[in-house]
C-alpha cells in the first residue's frame, strides 16, 4: 500500500538483528493480515472479529506437505494436508489466495504431483501461488513442478505480482543445490530481483516467498541461501518487508531493520531444532499422539496499524 506509517521504524530499529529461537508454536497455518502495510500473522481460529474486519486483505501460507512420505512419524501426509486445509476452510472469512512454500512433494514422482494437485482443489481460496522445494525438483531439475504449478512469467521461474497495493516476489533457490549445501538464488535471479523492485516507492509493503530460509539459520545443515545478503541489499530501502520461508519444518524468526523473517511448519512432519540431531531429517522420537502439535498453517491480514509483527500458530489437535 502507498500509505504505510513510517513511525513504526522505531520499533523495527529496536529488534534490529534480533534473534527469537524457535518457538513452541504450532498449527494449521498461519493466517496473515496486512494492515498499513505491516504483517500481522494469527491464529487461524483464535482472531478476534474486530481484528480481522479493520485486514484489507489475509492470505493464508503452507509448506513442505511432502506427499509421498509415509514413514514415522506420519505415514499418512496425504490425512494431515487435508486437515489443514479444512481448518482454513473453515474461517468465516476466505483468504484471498494460498501460498506454498514448496516440497510439495518427497520424490517428485507424477503420481505425487497428482495426488497434491487434488487435494490442494479442496482448498476454498481462489488461488494459490508455489514455489517449488529441493523435493520438487529430484532428477528433472523442476520440469515436472514448473509445468504443472510454475509461474511461466520468467524463463526461470521466478515471479512477481501486486495485490491490493502489496508487492509479493516468488523465488526460486533449490536448484543446483549441492549435498547438504546452501540455496541459491544465482546471478540472472539477482538481476531480474534488482529490476523488478527498483520501479517501485519505498513505501511499498513487500511479500518474499521462497522455500529455502532466506537467512542463515544453521549452516552445519545448509538452513541458508548464499547469495541472500544481495538480495537483501535491494530489499533494504523499503518500509515493510516480510520474508516467508519452509524447508526446516519449525517456527522461526529474525529481524534485520525493517526485514522480518520467518520460517513455517509442515503439514507433514517435524524436523530437530538446529544442532539437536546428527543431522536434519524426520523427527520421530515424539510422543505418541502428539504429531499434529507440530504441524502448521500460516494465515496472514493486511490491517491499517503500527503494531510490530506478532506471530502465532494453531495447532490442527
Amino acid at each position: 500500500m502507498r500509505d504505510h506509517d513510517d513511525k513504526q521504524d522505531d520499533q523495527a530499529v529496536h529488534g534490529r538483528r534480533q534473534f527469537l529461537q524457535c518457538m513452541a508454536w504450532a498449527g494449521a497455518g498461519t493466517l496473515w493480515l496486512m494492515k498499513g502495510g505491516v504483517l500481522q500473522a494469527h491464529a487461524l481460529d483464535g482472531l478476534a472479529g474486530g481484528e480481522a474486519a479493520d485486514a484489507s486483505f489475509s492470505f493464508v501460507q503452507i509448506s513442505d506437505s511432502h506427499i509421498g512420505f509415509h514413514k514415522e512419524p506420519n505415514p499418512d501426509v496425504a490425512a494431515t494436508l487435508r486437515a489443514s486445509l479444512a481448518k482454513i476452510n473453515a474461517r468465516s472469512t476466505r483468504p484471498d489466495f494460498l501460498l506454498h512454500t514448496g516440497d510439495l512433494t518427497h520424490l517428485s514422482k507424477p503420481e505425487e504431483f497428482d495426488t497434491l494437485s487434488g487435494l490442494m482443489q479442496e482448498a476454498k481460496a481462489p488461488h494459490t501461488f508455489y514455489v517449488p522445494g529441493e523435493h520438487d525438483v529430484i532428477g528433472d531439475n523442476g520440469a515436472e513442478f514448473f509445468r504443472r504449478f510454475g509461474q511461466r512469467q520468467q524463463s526461470g521461474g521466478w515471479y512477481s505480482f501486486d495485490h491490493r497495493g502489496v508487492h509479493f516476489v516468488g523465488l526460486i533457490n533449490v536448484l543446483n543445490l549441492k549435498a547438504g549445501g546452501f540455496g541459491s538464488l544465482g546471478a540472472d535471479q539477482l538481476a531480474w530481483l534488482k529490476q523488478d523492485l527498483a520501479g517501485l516507492s519505498a513505501e511499498t509493503p513487500v511479500v518474499v516467498f521462497a522455500h529455502m530460509p532466506m537467512w542463515t539459520v544453521y549452516p552445519q545443515w545448509g538452513w541458508g541461501t548464499d547469495d541472500s545478503a544481495e538480495a537483501m541489499t535491494y530489499l533494504r530501502r523499503f518500509g515493510s518487508v516480510s520474508v516467508l520461508n519452509g524447508h526446516i519444518h519449525q517456527i522461526q524468526q529474525k529481524v534485520e531493520g525493517k526485514i522480518t523473517f520467518y520460517t513455517a511448519r509442515s503439514t507433514a512432519y517435524p524436523q530437530p531444532a538446529p544442532g539437536k540431531a546428527d543431522a536434519p531429517g524426520p523427527l520421530k522420537d515424539i510422543a505418541p499422539g502428539s504429531l499434529q502439535t507440530y504441524l502448521g498453517v500460516r494465515e496472514v491480514s493486511h490491517v491499517r496499524g503500527k503494531q510490530a509483527l506478532a506471530v502465532t500458530e494453531e495447532v490442527l489437535a
